[in-house]
């Protein structure tokens, strides 16, 4: 465990491999679990924001399942998640020219249409972060669907904090991240 300010990161996210492998997923974090990704306070606000800009980006189904059902939704906590289409995949994930699962916001973003790349959580992926009253907790969520991205990251020898090291420099500055660099560096 490394604890750095007001966070607690499992030892993990130092020590386990990751590295995305679209061509294997097909982005099926997209599109299983049991709901959409969680919104962080704010993200229901930017999703109102951005969204007559990244409309176009979307697929026909995001489109009516958003204007049924709103572009997010609570779940069972109260917390904001994503909505999904017919309780599969997100509203605003698209399907490429090879049947992959993209982000249509990352995918505007990638275009300089909005300057608000995707919500934290999906940036952090595989890391999933727990809030409580005095810390957050920050653990590599292991889920079978990414075997070939720890198969593809442990072969490129990338862990998961470099992997995610723009993420985490959105989501706690680039001084907390020299500190958990620092951290595990000096662990090792």
């Amino acid at each position: 465990m490394i604890l750095i300010d007001n966070t607690c990161i499992s030892d993990d996210v130092a020590d386990k491999f990751f590295v995305c492998n679209l061509d294997k997923c097909k982005g099926a974090c997209c599109v299983e679990g049991d709901m959409g990704a969680p919104l962080e306070a704010g993200e229901p606000e930017m999703l109102k924001k951005i969204y007559p800009k990244i409309k176009s980006y979307l697929s026909p189904a995001g489109i009516k399942a958003i204007e049924e059902q709103g572009l997010y939704e609570q779940d069972v906590d109260g917390d904001y998640v994503t909505t999904t289409v017919g309780g599969r995949e997100c509203v605003y994930a698209i399907y490429d020219d090879r049947g992959i699962l993209k982000c249509g916001i990352e995918e505007a973003y990638n275009d300089g249409v909005v300057d608000w790349k995707k919500p934290v959580s999906c940036h952090l992926y595989p890391i999933r972060v727990t809030k409580y009253e005095a810390y957050h907790a920050l653990n590599y969520d292991r889920w079978p669907i990414c075997s070939p991205a720890c198969s593809f990251g442990e072969q490129l020898q990338v862990p998961v904090y470099k992997f995610v090291r723009e993420a985490l420099v959105r989501a706690y500055g680039q001084e907390w991240y020299d500190k958990l660099v620092a951290a595990i560096e000096t662990k090792e």
